[in-house]
């Protein structure tokens, strides 16, 4: 079994006694205080590369990334950098987050004039999942092609659009670039890292979002270490990046992220 099979074999048993029938009012009842599409516009609004920074403990190619306290305190770094949304991992057993990440960010956004809107990273199989990243804060939720079928992938857009939360869609192939288009997406994401073996290559982005209809926005995801990485991104056509592992390490944050808006 591959490691992305293991990860959503185990991410099924842990939501089964979560899952249940989720209402189009709980959904409506939860969404983002009426204003939809925070995050698609939070790509769109930058000159440059948008920067979508990462809260990200460990992962299991990198193993431990950083020693980290409150989540608040990286989100508060990261939006004093200049980070155009963020991405906060709800996974526990793989990635060392969890809801209560999101919702302390979310909430601390909430009860200031500032703030940036939050992608739940997670492993989404079920409308219940939408759920809970409305009720807990967050703008968006991740669909990771490869990981789900059609109707999977149909449920989620549609939990997600009564939630008024955008939908980043993750390809890694032609084949799954054409099965997120044929879900009318917004947002595609390219994820450089190959989730089965877990081995980086930024090519997968120069080859795939080319092939992108004009419509969608393009995001290039993984293995951006430097400005040189974020302009071959860019180059490629992506409008934004998601970075992680290269954000938690930094030495400076403001520069890096300084350095990815000037790509």
């Amino acid at each position: 079994m591959d490691k992305l099979s293991e990860i959503m074999d185990w991410k099924r048993r842990e939501i089964a006694d979560r899952i249940r029938n989720v209402s189009d009012s709980e959904l409506e009842s939860a969404g983002t205080n009426g204003l939809p599409g925070r995050f698609l516009e939070a790509l769109k609004t930058p000159s440059g590369l948008a920067v979508i920074s990462e809260i990200k403990r460990r992962s299991p190619s990198a193993g431990k990334i950083k020693d980290l306290g409150p989540s608040t305190e990286q989100a508060t770094e990261y939006l004093r950098a200049g980070a155009d949304c963020l991405s906060i991992l709800t996974d526990e057993k793989y990635f060392g987050g969890s809801l209560s990440d999101l919702k302390s960010v979310a909430d601390l956004f909430s009860s200031s004039s500032r703030g940036i809107p939050c992608l739940r990273k997670d492993f989404m199989v079920h409308p219940i999942q939408v759920l809970e990243a409305a009720q807990s804060g967050a703008a968006a939720i991740l669909i990771i092609v490869r990981a789900l079928q059609d109707d999977e992938m149909k449920a989620l857009r549609e939990s997600a659009d009564l939630a008024d939360l955008d939908a980043l869609y993750e390809i890694h192939s032609e084949n799954e670039l054409d099965r997120a288009v044929a879900q009318d997406p917004k947002i595609i994401g390219v994820n450089n890292r190959d989730l089965a073996v877990f081995k980086t290559d930024l090519s997968y982005s120069e080859r795939l979002i080319p092939q992108f209809p004009d419509s969608v926005v393009a995001v290039s995801e993984s293995g951006i270490w430097n400005k040189e990485d974020a302009q071959r991104a860019r180059a490629a056509g992506a409008k934004a990046i998601l970075v992680g592992e290269a954000l938690m390490k930094a030495e400076s944050t403001h520069q890096l992220i300084s350095d990815f808006h000037s790509a």
